[in-house]
């Protein structure tokens, strides 16, 4: 009787077991800790081997942003122009990037024709429709028909967004203030006098921010915004612009903005408070991909943190939209990590 009791019992447990739904074990695919990559870099001449393309394909990025200076011609030649991107566009580690990769970006002055040049250069509308075609942008774009180089795009993963503004500081850019007391280059000029953006790009800049809902937005601007006291080309030789794009970021309440810029052959981060804005503004440069500024030895730069990287450098981002962090990398030949710095916004 007891055997058979046990018996009984197996057998109604094994019975009942069975009735039960299969339980099926869900393996969820582990979360990497970052939803979205960006990477950016200026500063490309097309003559020197690029050693960085095959570390920047490695990490995987959903947009490259060229930061500007991206082939090195100087001329108002239109052929030579178009040979020197044809030549980038056939080297084959930057292929791949272009393979795996989406690309937008910004000129600089180097690749715009004109040394330092702003809207005084006369080759600018040519110049312009190859940079465009440089960036494979569609024949009927209203791109095409628009003066200057400016545009937006919205990078988007499953939890959030990241808007990417991208400035055009030269096509508009009026004339610098040369400095004649010091052995600087350039000085700011007389408050309210003269432009970086121009009019219309300063109202499609507004429309941009004010209209934006992503978790971050990146504008992107060839020249340093931030950093202030060095003699060359930024944005504080014109103050009131820099004071202009600081009262637009405040009253438009955009999430999340930081800046990328490129253009001074050192890459560093600045970073200064904003009144009224919870977050502080973050200047990320990134330069240069092949060349550097080797006699570098010291600058001021108030709104620095960290140290000046004088070496070979791209810059990647990382966004966390659950944390509302970006961690900011500064990476170089080996994919070495020369630097970061966390952003919390």
């Amino acid at each position: 009787m007891k055997i058979r009791l046990i018996v009984s019992a197996f057998v109604l447990t094994a019975f009942v077991q069975g009735c039960k739904t299969p339980k099926v074990e869900v393996v969820k695919q582990a979360k990497t800790q970052y939803d979205t990559t960006i990477a950016f870099g200026s500063c490309n001449k097309q003559n020197i081997e690029n050693k960085l393309w095959v570390e920047v394909v490695k990490h995987k990025p959903d947009l490259w942003i060229w930061g500007g200076d991206n082939v090195y011609a100087d001329t108002d030649n239109m052929k030579k122009l178009e040979a020197d991107y044809n030549k980038l566009l056939a080297n084959e580690d930057y292929k791949r990037l272009r393979e795996t990769t989406k690309i937008t970006g910004t000129w600089d002055d180097h690749d715009y024709g004109l040394n330092d040049g702003g809207v005084e250069f006369e080759a600018k509308k040519g110049s312009q429709q190859l940079f465009l075609d440089f960036l494979k942008v569609p024949k009927d774009s209203e791109r095409r028909y628009r003066k200057g180089v400016y545009s937006s795009q919205i990078v988007k993963a499953l939890n959030g967004s990241v808007k990417v503004i991208v400035l055009d500081t030269r096509y508009f850019r009026t004339a610098l203030t040369d400095d004649k007391k010091n052995k600087n280059r350039y000085e700011p000029g007389v408050y309210g006098e003269g432009t970086i953006l121009g009019e219309k790009q300063w109202q499609w800049l507004e429309a941009e921010l004010n209209g934006s809902d992503a978790d971050f937005n990146i504008i992107v601007s060839s020249i340093q915004v931030l950093s202030a006291e060095h003699g060359f080309e930024k944005w504080s030789n014109f103050p009131h612009e820099v004071d202009k794009l600081k009262s637009l970021i405040k009253k438009s309440n955009a999430k999340g903005v930081m800046v990328l810029s490129g253009d001074r052959h050192i890459s560093e981060f600045s970073k200064t408070k904003i009144e009224g804005v919870s977050f502080p503004l973050v200047d990320f440069t990134s330069s240069g991909l092949t060349h550097v500024y080797n006699g570098f030895t010291s600058e001021s730069n108030k709104y620095r943190v960290l140290e000046v990287v004088p070496e070979l450098s791209f810059g990647v981002l990382k966004f966390n939209f659950e944390a509302k962090t970006v961690l900011m990398e500064m990476r170089g030949v080996g994919n070495i990590l020369q630097q970061k710095l966390l952003q919390t916004y």
